[in-house]
C-alpha cells in the first residue's frame, strides 16, 4: 500500500478554501439579520449554524472540483 502525503501547500489552499466558505456563510447570516430585523447579537448566537453552513459549501465546493478533475482525466484519453 502507497503512503499519501499530504503538503503544506495543500493544507493551505484547502485553509483559504474553507476560509472562504466561511466569509460566504457570514455574509448570509448577515443578511438573514438585516432582512428579517433581528438582534445583531445572533452573529455571535448562530456561529455553529454558520460553521455548518460553511461546511457544507465547502463540501459541494469538493464535490464539484473532484466532478471536474474526473472530467478533465477523462477529456484527456
Amino acid at each position: 500500500m502507497k503512503d499519501s502525503i499530504i503538503t503544506a501547500e495543500v493544507k493551505r489552499r484547502e485553509l483559504i478554501i474553507w476560509l472562504i466558505c466561511f466569509a460566504i456563510a457570514n455574509v448570509v447570516n448577515w443578511c438573514a439579520i438585516i432582512k428579517f430585523s433581528t438582534p445583531w447579537y445572533e452573529i455571535f448566537t448562530q456561529m455553529g449554524y454558520v460553521i455548518v453552513t460553511s461546511l457544507v459549501i465547502y463540501g459541494l465546493l469538493l464535490a464539484l472540483r473532484v466532478a471536474w478533475w474526473i472530467l478533465s482525466k477523462l477529456m484527456q484519453k
